[in-house]
């Protein structure tokens, strides 16, 4: 983290202070529990709790200045170190767009290099910023987001973690509705921005899919002349926003050359492996030869993150070859995308339940149908949420989608997703080929006593949904799995 003054906070924040001036915090945290000694405390107000309700607890923790929306007083009346501000999340935004603004004034001081990267896109942004990640941190020191950082707050966050010795830092951008990119992008100015596909996921927030396509492309607006806009030609609503950006345009396609011509990066002979891992000829711009690329990620939708990610490090200056090699050696990086685990007894679990939205679903079902050629497969599904008033047609569509991949067992969990279950029903899957659960309780108790030696098991729901725990649970030994709670949840 780059050090500041408690007074210089308050002049960036435009706070009062309430503090010693010379007290300098070394971490910012959001949450209590993970307060350090010398931590800044971000006391923000959540959908359930009240961040200022738990600044006594911060500070017995090693917090020494707290980022407040009012005052607030130990339990003897004296004030806590603090900055008061009006909005503690713009307050955490100002600052970290002044971390970045000194970085990158230092580095080019010195003549060395800060690249900033923005990635966005209605699926696959994790995974492309893990790829991204794997792929420069060979090159140089790199930031990129914990987890699924990709808000108004996890941006400033990643943004905290960088430092004067950092060469690369990539920000992973999610919105919820138009102007929230812009917002990120005008904190930390990206020069490369990758725009993977736009999807109906948060339609409703939205209020349509093309003004899903006017927010991400805010990415690419942001972007200077001498900037690249890594685009997915394969998405039309993407390589529409060519027009949108002052900066170079970079297209990928894993189409190859013949069906989109214009695409300087492009996958050729794609094809996935009996254990489900894309392979493909990997091209570059200028460059005759292609470089063979054997992904060790599960499914062929993965092929568009790795593009994107070869993109963004082709523009970065990285070279073809250490690039392919890299996106050669490198599994998932974060947890619930596509996770495989191979039980003792001959199941085998893959986890993809971080997330979920109509696009990513169908790609889930397609790679568990692929794989599951000889073996019976389990689709077990919860619900996809914020798709509006397209959620019923959209959980209708996938029903039929597995009915038609020939999945053996279809498990439903959770009321919100019943219309998924109704249409499967409705397109002839009959008996215990589908059943539906209200919890995930029952669904474990179904999946424990009727899973068998040789089974694929798929999990797959939006994050609040909870099916990754579920799935976890199932993954465990069968001898353990009894006495394995945490994480259930009723749906």
């Amino acid at each position: 983290m780059i050090a500041f003054t408690a007074a210089e906070i308050a002049e960036i924040t435009d706070g009062r202070l309430a503090a010693l001036p010379t007290i300098t915090p070394v971490a910012v945290v959001t949450d209590s529990r993970e307060a350090t000694e010398g931590s800044l405390y971000v006391a923000k107000s959540g959908e359930t709790a009240d961040g200022h309700d738990f600044i006594g607890a911060a500070f017995e923790r090693g917090a020494v200045l707290a980022l407040v929306e009012r005052d607030v007083h130990d339990d003897s009346g004296n004030p806590y170190p603090a900055i008061v501000v009006k909005d503690a999340v713009l307050a955490m935004g100002a600052l970290a767009a002044e971390s970045v603004r000194r970085i990158r004034a230092r580095r080019e001081a010195e003549g060395s290099g800060f690249t900033v990267i923005g990635i966005t896109g209605s699926a696959g942004k994790t995974t492309t910023k893990d790829l991204l990640a794997g792929i420069l941190a060979a090159e140089g020191n790199t930031v990129s987001p914990q987890g699924s950082y990709n808000g108004e707050v996890g941006v400033p966050l990643t943004v905290f973690k960088a430092g004067f010795d950092t060469r690369y830092l990539v920000i992973e951008m999610g919105a919820t509705g138009i102007g929230h990119i812009r917002y990120l992008a005008d904190m930390v100015r990206p020069r490369i921005g990758v725009v993977l596909g736009i999807g109906t996921a948060h339609a409703g927030e939205f209020g349509g899919v093309d003004n899903i396509a006017v927010a991400k492309g805010e990415l690419i607006e942001a972007l200077p002349e001498s900037g690249t806009a890594v685009i997915n030609l394969d998405d039309g609503r993407v390589a529409g926003m060519t027009g949108r950006t002052s900066a170079n345009v970079l297209g990928f396609s894993a189409q190859g050359a013949e069906d989109i011509p214009d695409a300087g990066l492009r996958a050729t002979h794609v094809e996935t492996n009996a254990t489900g891992n894309p392979e493909f000829e990997l091209f570059f711009p200028v460059e005759a030869a292609g470089y063979q690329v054997r992904s060790r990620l599960i499914g062929a939708h993965h092929v568009t993150n790795l593009l994107a990610a070869a993109g963004a490090a082709y523009a970065a200056g990285v070279p073809g070859q250490r690039i392919a090699a890299s996106l050669s050696a490198q599994s998932a990086a974060s947890r619930w995308r596509m996770e495989r685990t191979e039980r003792a007894d001959g199941v085998t679990i893959i986890n993809d339940a971080y997330n979920a939205n109509p696009e990513s679903m169908r790609a889930a079902l397609r790679t568990l149908a692929d794989l599951g050629r000889g073996r019976r497969t389990w689709a077990v599904l919860g619900a996809m949420l914020e798709l509006g008033s397209d959620s019923i047609r959209e959980h209708m569509a996938v029903g039929t989608q597995v009915v038609r991949l020939n999945i053996s067992r279809l498990v439903v969990v959770g009321r919100e997703a019943r219309s998924l279950y109704v249409s499967a029903v409705n397109e002839g899957s009959w008996g215990d080929e589908c059943v539906f659960t209200e919890t995930a309780d029952e669904a474990f108790d179904l999946l424990q006593n009727e899973l068998e030696p040789g089974d694929l098991v798929l999990f797959k729901s939006s994050n609040s949904v909870g099916l990754r725990h579920l799935g976890d649970r199932i993954a465990l030994p069968p001898q353990t799995q009894a006495t394995a709670t945490e994480g259930s949840e009723s749906l």
